[in-house]
């Protein structure tokens, strides 16, 4: 893997902005940051090249992001294996990550229409945590929810150490980025 484009899932609009389900869009500005901007792309979402690896952000909502992300490779000619896609997962606590070559969506819309777009599973992906999911709320409504302030401070700490794992990848290849931020097997 020559990692050359790193895409944030999430929704667009100020009312999503802090939400659980964005933290892909929160990971993707961190990347970025201040010295960078991000430029739109057709009108589906936005991109910035910073260091020479592209971060972007579909703009077509968590539902539709396959189609950006599959015209924005095509554009660029950048090949799926050279694609890392970053989006919440409910299934992993808050404060911990994962990173896969490929796999099923698990339920995850953004991943489900990327997933559908490129016709294949093997998409490289770094999910982050946002669980466990509260008993007696459904996920909707979880995901769609904001941090408290202490959750805040915890997603703080595992949006650097995605950030780290992102960098990881680059720089070592995926198979070297697993082994050193997934967490053992009990």
């Amino acid at each position: 893997m020559a990692l050359k484009l790193v895409v944030g899932l999430g929704n667009p609009g100020p009312e999503y902005e802090s939400t659980r389900h964005n933290v892909g869009f929160r990971l993707a500005d961190r990347l970025v940051g201040e010295a960078d901007s991000f430029s739109n792309f057709k009108g589906l979402g936005v991109a910035a090249k910073t260091g020479g690896l592209w971060i972007a952000k579909p703009m077509t909502f968590m539902n539709l992001s396959g189609e950006f992300v599959q015209k924005f490779a095509a554009y660029h000619n950048i090949a799926l294996e050279d694609i890392l896609i970053v989006y919440d997962e409910l299934a992993i606590p808050l404060g911990k990550i994962r990173i896969r070559k490929n796999g099923s969506a698990g339920g995850q819309n953004g991943m489900k229409s990327i997933i559908h777009h490129f016709g294949t599973d093997n998409i490289a992906r770094l999910r982050i945590g946002i669980g466990p999911q509260p008993e007696k709320m459904n996920a909707t409504n979880f995901v769609l929810g904001k941090f408290n302030k202490s959750e805040e401070i915890e997603l703080d700490a595992v949006l650097a150490a995605a950030a780290e794992a992102v960098g990881a990848v680059r720089e070592n290849g995926i198979d070297q980025a697993m082994n050193k931020y997934n967490p053992a097997a009990p």
